[in-house]
């Protein structure tokens, strides 16, 4: 038999039916782009498409004179834009209150979902019996559907029939008289509390996840140094919560601010103290009927939002590189 020899440089034979090598490495490269594909698709067609579209009808006169055919509506240039940024006109001044309000509230319910989560995963982080339990009924609020839950807070907080009034009246003697939850200025808290009792089982939730990355031996060596519980909890818990504490505050001031549900469902008509800015860009579309003037309102509030997220992760960034 006459053997063969192989030119020396000569690229290997390739076995039949073996894709070809070149095929794999192209393949690997546009497989996580194919992946987000579908994601990208429909991120475009439910908030891309929706969010351009707004912002070209905030240059409209989109008024309820051109519903039928919005695309005649006359172009206004950023004559909405001035309208609701003038503060000493009636819009605008309606607009700032508004914003001050969903701020005020924003504020509350971000500090004290904070402080009612933290509480709660710090005495439930060591076992004991019923900790299972305990944890199951804090998530409910966070469980229960929105409108349900407020529909219920609303029967709640009648003047007359309440169980609010009947308990903090009747039984514990803490206010005068029944007085008003839902109309004036004791709006401002009934909002907040259903906020409040509606979001601190997330923040609870997330605290507690970001305990359990925290190693058992730091609180360990911090006790064998003579630390008590509160400066384990400022010298050790605190420091390390940093990254879940900078999303979750996120989370919750952009959750809160963007809600509309709870006013919308809590009130026929938000009172003044209520007027949550998301209600407030309602009416002034659907009620008014001026749709520019609502989206141009509501590409306002898109753009404070962007640039509060991009300001405060920034921020986070920068004390990251310093520490």
């Amino acid at each position: 038999m006459i053997g063969t020899t192989k030119a020396p440089g000569s690229a290997p034979a390739r076995a039949p039916g073996r894709p070809r090598p070149w095929r794999r490495p192209r393949l690997a490269k546009a497989l996580p782009y194919l992946l987000l594909l579908p994601a990208l698709v429909a991120e475009l067609a439910v908030h891309i498409v929706p969010m351009l579209v707004g912002a070209w009808m905030s240059l409209l006169h989109l008024t309820q004179f051109f519903i039928r055919n919005w695309t005649q509506a006359p172009y206004g240039g950023l004559a909405n834009y001035r309208i609701a940024v003038n503060t000493n006109g009636p819009v605008g001044k309606d607009l700032l209150h508004s914003f001050l309000i969903t701020v005020a509230i924003t504020a509350v319910v971000v500090v004290c979902c904070w402080l009612f989560g933290l509480a709660a995963a710090v005495l439930l982080q060591r076992p004991f019996p019923g900790r299972a339990a305990l944890r199951t009924l804090f998530l409910v609020p966070y469980a229960l559907p929105v409108f349900t839950a407020v529909i219920t807070w609303r029967f709640m907080f009648q003047r007359d029939t309440g169980l609010v009034n009947a308990l903090l009246s009747d039984e514990l003697l803490l206010a005068h008289g029944h007085p008003f939850w839902l109309l004036g200025d004791r709006s401002f808290a009934a909002v907040v509390v259903i906020l409040v009792w509606r979001l601190w089982p997330f923040a609870f939730l997330t605290i507690t996840a970001g305990l359990q990355s925290i190693p058992a031996d730091l609180y360990e060596a911090a006790a064998i140094d003579g630390a008590g519980s509160l400066r384990l909890l400022t010298r050790v818990t605190l420091p390390l919560l940093r990254p879940v504490d900078r999303v979750l505050l996120l989370v919750l001031f952009l959750w809160t601010f963007n809600d509309f549900t709870t006013a919308y469902t809590l009130f026929d008509q938000p009172p003044a103290a209520a007027d949550m800015i998301s209600i407030h860009i309602y009416n002034a579309s659907f009620i008014t009927w001026n749709f520019g003037l609502g989206s141009a309102m509501s590409v306002l509030l898109l753009a404070f939002l962007m640039v509060v997220t991009l300001g405060y992760l920034g921020i986070g960034r920068v004390r990251e590189r310093h520490a």
